[in-house]
């Protein structure tokens, strides 16, 4: 039998890094730091929002654009915290930001329009852009600081030029772009006339009081920018999939159309759950970056005391090491051996490469328990030795 009766874009791809990792971890019972969650099971408070409203509330479809509750509650806490002035009509409930990300590349892609993409990336950004018709176009950004260029935009920028796929902060570097860059990147957009999707899921996990700048606000960029945010992320519910799509009018019109045909809603009782978080106090969310902040300061001085070049964290749960120091050129067998020998799942950021190329750093979540990372740094001990 001649046909493939699978879309090859799918087809092709293997299997993940980090189901490697994670299935590695499960047969060798070791320290998972690869997958990207805490261990801590989220505010008590939130979670009992979502527990009474299942069993109390409404659970029918709700609006396909979400409940007005939590669209108002999305607009007004991006007021409160990053100066965005929103209105429910411009905000969309969308199941998870991997959705709103899916939907947006759907909805404004046409097969043959160019994408600019920035190595190291989300691994569903590529598949996505692809099976959207698009053609990717990469800026590759280099550790430690990993930076934007003007000379690197000016190579990924075209006429053709249709989407900037922009992540902020960016997992897995953990770097917080810094305002001249969002200004560098916002000029360009203006001048090849690309929309911004700007998967910003992290604008409340960031460290040593930086403020997150989302790209919306940057000059001419109102209007040419979808902002996606994910209550996973800034509740640590991982696993509730709400994701805040934020666009002007007419975008968000098109953004509307894609949704209805992926997921069309969101349980209603996560909904309700998240318009209520959204209203806790100042104090919570500097309370929750404090924790995580404690976590990387653990992790990065344990590591740094065994000998690892540690990279700097701005933000994320994640942290990297540069394995050149130890002799190491080949990050994806240098995890399969960290995890089989010593005990600790870890991964490979050239997974986050379309190429592979980058093959020197090895990304570890630090969002886990003070035992979980002291009993990591013990089995890492025996690396270093």
């Amino acid at each position: 039998m001649d046909r493939v009766f699978a879309n090859r874009v799918f087809a092709a791809l293997p299997t993940t890094v980090f189901e490697v990792m994670s299935q590695l971890a499960r047969e060798t019972g070791a320290v998972n730091l690869g997958q990207g969650f805490p261990d801590d099971r989220g505010p008590e408070d939130v979670r009992a929002k979502a527990a009474e409203a299942v069993v109390s509330g409404w659970n029918q479809y709700p609006p396909m654009l979400g409940l007005p509750e939590l669209r108002t509650a999305v607009a007004a806490h991006y007021a409160h915290h990053q100066g965005l002035d929103l209105v429910p009509e411009e905000v969309m409930i969308t199941s998870g930001a991997t959705e709103a990300i899916a939907g947006a590349l759907f909805a404004l892609i046409e097969p043959g329009d160019e994408v600019v993409l920035f190595e190291p990336m989300y691994d569903a950004y590529l598949p996505l852009v692809r099976r959207a018709g698009g053609v990717p176009r990469f800026v590759a950004l280099e550790p430690p600081h990993w930076r934007l260029t003007e000379e690197a935009l000016a190579k990924a920028f075209s006429p053709k030029t249709k989407v900037v796929l922009f992540n902020n902060p960016l997992n897995p570097s953990a770097v917080v772009f810094p305002k001249e860059d969002l200004e560098l990147l916002a000029r360009f957009c203006v001048k090849y006339d690309a929309v911004a999707v700007c998967d910003e899921v992290w604008e409340h996990v960031i460290f040593d009081g930086r403020r997150h700048r989302p790209l919306m606000a940057e000059e001419g960029m109102r209007e040419r920018t979808v902002k996606i945010g994910s209550a996973g992320k800034i509740f640590s519910l991982t696993g509730w999939k709400v994701g805040f799509v934020c666009a002007a009018p007419d975008l968000l019109k098109v953004l509307a159309k894609a949704h209805q045909f992926l997921t069309f809603t969101t349980p209603p009782n996560l909904q309700v759950a998240v318009a209520y978080g959204l209203t806790k106090p100042d104090s919570y969310f500097a309370g929750m970056r404090a924790d995580f902040a404690a976590s990387r300061d653990r992790f990065a001085s344990g590591l740094a005391e065994l000998g690892f070049a540690v990279l700097p964290s701005h933000g994320t749960y994640f942290l990297n090491i540069d394995i050149t120091p130890l002799g190491e050129s080949d990050d994806v067998a240098f995890c399969k051996r960290l995890v089989s020998e010593h005990g600790v799942a870890a991964i490979p950021v050239s997974a986050f490469y379309a190429e592979g190329s980058l093959r020197h750093v090895v990304r570890f979540c630090f969002a886990k328990t003070n035992e979980t990372l002291d009993r990591a740094l013990e089995r890492l001990a025996g690396l270093t030795r």
